[in-house]
């Protein structure tokens, strides 16, 4: 994204990326309307949509399928409130749209170490060849190797819960998303394309960050659905069959403190804010800070007061989704281990007033 948008504004951008085949983890992807807003400041939230599934407000419903309510950020401008997307057709319209604009990419290697002086940024990278930039932005993760080099070892967060995702031929009557709310478990129905789907299942795993051998990651993953009498649910438990198509992650968090930068290097995405998905916008926030980057250079003010403006519009933004996706995740601990919530705790009003801030300009 900030190289799209660098690109076409006549800045030269070069992409480092240590996976030379550009294989894409994960299986689907859910944009809410503040992601659309920003995709469309780059020139791509049309060819989302065309390649997606749009669709409305999320309904929630108990395990048996019982609806109660229904939530979603508010609808901006002409985009709809969601748009569920595969992460690989995702990346495919990034990387077209990239390579159009005439991003420069370098592929299989990574930083192996840098030189960050006031005026320029000495890059060394690990096949041995060396250059020197005006800017250079780790948008590598949140395991990110740029923010070691820079700033040092920060540690993430474990929270004390994992989500599963699987994919699947969409079902005939998902005209939207939908989520399902168990003992200890909570399920996602998200349409992907007009005959794809996914689901997404958030489960409590315990206080350790568990290591879970693939050889049981689908009687697991059953295990976690068993519970769920809802029809949709029921439909397609019998479906999670390839152990291969299963992606699960214990959910990690991590928010370095301001500023994201020193001298000429900054952070952006989850190497600088990684969040967990119980508000569903860890890549909105990682393509809104490479728009709001992109505009703040454009300006062509000097690289400090840049990269200070750039922390003003995008730290309390950034850090309130951080902090109120950790509250959710302690508050749905709590609730599994059937633990009393704090006086005044309520996820749904938390969650509709976090997605009602997002419609915020950026």
């Amino acid at each position: 994204s900030l190289g799209i948008s660098l690109s076409r504004a006549g800045i030269t951008a070069h992409i480092v990326e240590l996976n030379s085949a550009f294989n894409v983890y994960g299986v689907g992807i859910i944009q809410t309307s503040n992601a659309l807003r920003a995709l469309d400041t780059i020139g791509v939230a049309d060819e989302a949509l065309r390649c997606g599934s749009p669709y409305g407000k999320v309904k929630l419903c108990a395990a048996n399928g019982f609806s109660f309510g229904e939530i979603g950020t508010p609808p901006l401008g002409n985009f709809p409130i969601h748009n569920g997307i595969s992460r690989k057709i995702l990346h495919d319209i990034l990387y077209n749209a990239a390579v159009a604009s005439g991003v420069n990419f370098k592929l299989g290697l990574t930083v192996e170490s840098i030189n960050n002086q006031p005026d320029e940024v000495l890059v060394k990278f690990t096949d041995g060849t060396e250059d020197s930039f005006d800017l250079v932005v780790g948008a590598d993760g949140i395991n990110s190797k740029v923010r070691q080099l820079i700033f040092g070892d920060y540690k993430t967060t474990y929270v004390g819960s994992s989500v599963w995702r699987y994919a699947f031929k969409r079902l005939s009557n998902l005209e939207t998303g939908y989520m399902f709310f168990g003992k200890k478990v909570k399920v996602g129905l998200i349409p992907m394309t007009a005959n794809t789907m996914y689901m997404f299942v958030v489960s409590a795993e315990g206080d350790h960050n568990p290591v879970i051998p693939e050889s049981e990651f689908i009687p697991r993953l059953k295990a976690h659905l068993a519970e769920f009498d809802a029809p949709m649910i029921k439909e397609i438990i019998d479906q999670i069959t390839d152990t291969k198509g299963i992606v699960y992650r214990p959910l990690e968090t991590l928010l370095v403190p301001a500023p994201w930068y020193k001298n000429r290097v900054v952070l952006i995405g989850d190497a600088a804010h990684a969040t967990i998905p119980q508000l569903g916008n860890g890549a909105a926030l990682a393509i809104e800070d490479a728009v709001v980057l992109a505009e703040l250079v454009q300006t062509n003010d000097a690289i400090e007061t840049v990269l200070e403006n750039f922390m003003k519009r995008r730290y309390e933004r950034c850090k309130m989704i951080v902090d109120n996706s950790n509250t959710i995740a302690k508050w749905e601990q709590m609730e599994w281990k059937e633990i009393p919530l704090p006086e005044g705790a309520n996820i749904g009003m938390l969650m509709g007033q976090s997605l009602g801030a997002l419609a915020a300009p950026i």
